[in-house]
């Protein structure tokens, strides 16, 4: 199952379980976990892209390893909420994702990057420490998002 309805996901998922978030790249995938209550989501593993079936293959290892009930995939709209090329092929990613047998959230992840680029600056992260973190860090924003929104619906 893909929703971009968090109701939907939740209904699903009525005892929670882990989640594990993504932030899809075209170079990297960023990761990220939460609790099994929902409450905080962290950065976790990046995930250089090679082919889909090497980058695959670790996710399934990930969520494997982490016991993960559920799936949060960033999705990359345009400014005013129409569907973008990146928009189209995140979309793809998570039809290909299906398979796992694992329900997929699809979350706006318009601002995402900027905000998490904005607070490494304040925490005067070099470019190089930046560069390392932004697509991790993002996709926890994503799952925070998500989650918060999960627990308040």
């Amino acid at each position: 199952m893909i929703t971009t309805v968090p109701s939907e996901f939740r209904a699903v998922l009525p005892e929670g379980g882990r989640l594990i978030g993504l932030d899809v790249g075209t170079k990297t995938i960023g990761t990220a976990l939460c609790d099994a209550g929902w409450s905080f989501a962290s950065p976790a593993e990046l995930i250089r892209r090679t082919k889909f079936s090497k980058d695959k293959a670790q996710l399934v290892a990930l969520i494997a390893a982490q016991q993960v009930r559920g799936m949060v995939i960033g999705l990359p709209l345009n400014l005013d909420g129409t569907d973008s090329p990146r928009t189209q092929s995140t979309r793809a990613f998570a039809r290909n994702c299906e398979d796992m047998g694992l329900p997929i959230l699809m979350w706006d992840e318009r601002w995402s990057t900027v905000a998490v680029e904005r607070t490494l600056i304040e925490q005067d992260a070099s470019r190089a420490k930046r560069a390392e973190l932004i697509d991790k860090m993002a996709a926890a924003y994503i799952l925070q998002g998500a989650v918060d929104a999960l627990v308040n619906s």
